[in-house]
């Protein structure tokens, strides 16, 4: 199986109170709270974090894309992967993703990809996010009731973009140009693997299923949670024919390594309260704006199980958390038996891990990534190993190598 370093870039240092002061964490989320010089120190620890993940062995590195927040604050996630396409080698760098359907044309996102696979050597996996509703209803505009289908549009032009050598032109509902003839190409043929985030919507699934494209299920749910929605895709598979191939599929997870639970708890336990009681603090008027959720996903009562962004235990204390699934903390040994129980009960062959999680401060971080990367990553290398991975980067066999600073 492969594990993937996955990481928001949540702003780590809002005050004590936001939750109880401040209605929400996207959106309106005050910008006196930012402080520039402190992003400066927080982006490069970010990368710093994403670069030794990479050293310390794990398959792959995630960014991701979201907006007019405190949460992840990773606009572009385009920008990171071209910093980490330089700083990295022979690791996956997966943007999870780009959200499609914001930009016009999406040709935009085409070019870019193409221009990192060249970069990076054939490295990129290109994810595909609807966006929350926060990012795309609020901060950009976008129309819910016509959400989806610009994005069904978007990443049709851009698959035809990547894999048409001839110019064409492009006649659509919602994007209109006479002629697509993108330079560079990626290095992958006839693309890079598609990726598609999703939290749960039914469609997503059989759409993910027809095209051949990875479900990678972001929840900070927690694995019990989870797996409701998990079985739902791979029934939905079945139900279509599709093999079980649990590289089909991917799934977010906390996680925490340390020596003993009263570690654990002093070093991870306030930090992960942070991300659960400050990070998903969301209005709920922004979670769901009319017309962002389909009726199908709706009657399929989904809502109940997977939830509004935002939503989050009742008490969201370390305790609490861990006993739900929404972390997995322990020892290196405990940590690998757990995490290899979820891939068999989820059958998700693409494990995302949160090393670093709301304000975990740098220098634990690192240290987590350590040991996760050192001492649980090994114990996993062999599971699924019977499967092939279709939805991984084909590199080229000889790339450039980053070369020495100049005197």
């Amino acid at each position: 199986m492969k594990l993937e370093m996955f990481h928001l870039h949540p702003y780590r240092e809002l005050p004590q109170d936001f939750d109880e002061k401040y209605r929400s964490v996207w959106v309106d989320v005050p910008s006196h709270l930012f402080d520039p010089e402190r992003a400066h120190q927080m982006y490069n620890d970010t990368l710093d974090e994403l670069e030794y993940a990479a050293h310390m062995g794990f398959d792959g590195i995630c960014v991701n894309e979201h907006h007019q927040n405190a949460y992840g604050y990773m606009p572009s996630p385009n920008l990171m992967a071209a910093s980490l396409a330089r700083r990295t080698k022979d690791v996956a760098l997966i943007v999870m993703g780009n959200s499609i359907a914001l930009y016009d044309p999406p040709t935009r996102v085409a070019e870019e990809m193409a221009m990192l696979d060249c970069i990076s050597g054939g490295r990129m996996v290109s994810g595909f996010p609807t966006g929350t509703s926060m990012d795309t209803n609020y901060a950009y505009g976008s129309n819910p009731a016509l959400l989806r289908d610009k994005y069904a549009e978007a990443a049709e032009l851009i698959v035809k973009a990547w894999s048409e050598p001839d110019v064409f032109a492009w006649d659509g509902r919602f994007f209109k140009l006479r002629y697509v003839n993108i330079w560079p190409r990626p290095i992958q043929k006839p693309h890079p693997p598609i990726w598609v985030p999703g939290a749960g919507s039914i469609e997503t699934w059989e759409w993910c299923l027809k095209n051949d494209y990875n479900y990678a299920y972001l929840s900070y749910s927690g694995f019990k949670r989870g797996k409701q929605v998990m079985d739902g895709f791979w029934n939905k598979a079945e139900e279509l024919g599709v093999d079980r191939n649990p590289y089909r599929a991917g799934f977010l997870q906390l996680v925490a390594v340390g020596d003993s639970e009263d570690e654990l708890a002093e070093k991870f336990g306030p930090h992960v309260e942070y991300f659960y009681n400050k990070m998903l603090h969301v209005y709920p008027g922004f979670g769901d704006a009319p017309g962002y959720r389909t009726l199908d996903t709706l009657k399929a009562g989904l809502l109940a199980q997977t939830g509004r962004f935002g939503e989050r235990p009742p008490v969201s204390t370390w305790e609490n958390l861990r006993a739900g699934g929404n972390i997995i903390a322990g020892t290196a040994d405990q940590v690998a038996e757990q995490l290899e129980a979820v891939a068999h009960d989820l059958n998700v062959g693409h494990l995302m891990l949160l090393c670093q999680i709301g304000s975990v401060p740098h220098d634990l971080a690192m240290q987590n990534i350590k040991r996760v990367a050192t001492e649980v990553v090994p114990k996993l290398s062999g599971v699924f190993s019977e499967y092939e991975d279709h939805w991984w980067p084909q590199m080229l066999p000889k790339r450039v190598q980053q070369q020495p600073m100049f005197a």
